[in-house]
């Protein structure tokens, strides 16, 4: 799995990192026990600080995405696939749900909510 870094981006370089690396266990692309680069390997590829990696490895350990094994390494984790695309999906409706109070606080319709996603969904 290749994960691109770009510097002039607004999200931190460790979310970045974080959301491909999630985006690759999700899709099939990272399995269930395969070990993840070491800290200092990962951090050399991407030309970051090894912080920045250690952050988003640690992250992705709270999140329920990876188990940090001290000495041993980082693996992706071995819990249930379908918990962790529940965790993802609660925070998409929580996005969305703030989208919605945003358009209700305009008076947009619920018709113009829709135009508005399908146009963005299908763009994405």
């Amino acid at each position: 799995m290749d994960i691109i870094i770009e510097n002039d981006s607004a999200v931190p370089l460790y979310e970045q990192m974080m959301q491909q690396i999630k985006t690759g266990i999700l899709k099939g692309e990272l399995v269930q026990g395969e070990v993840l680069p070491s800290i200092r390997a990962m951090a050399k590829e991407l030309k970051v600080s090894i912080i920045t990696v250690k952050r988003a490895y640690e992250e992705l350990e709270k999140e329920g995405f990876v188990q940090i094994s001290p000495g041993k390494g980082t693996y992706v984790s071995l819990a249930n696939k379908e918990r962790l695309k529940e965790m993802q999906m609660r925070q998409v409706e929580e996005q969305l749900e703030s989208a919605i109070i945003a358009a209700k606080s305009i008076n947009m319709s619920l018709e113009e909510i829709k135009e508005r996603v399908v146009l963005i969904y299908e763009e994405v």
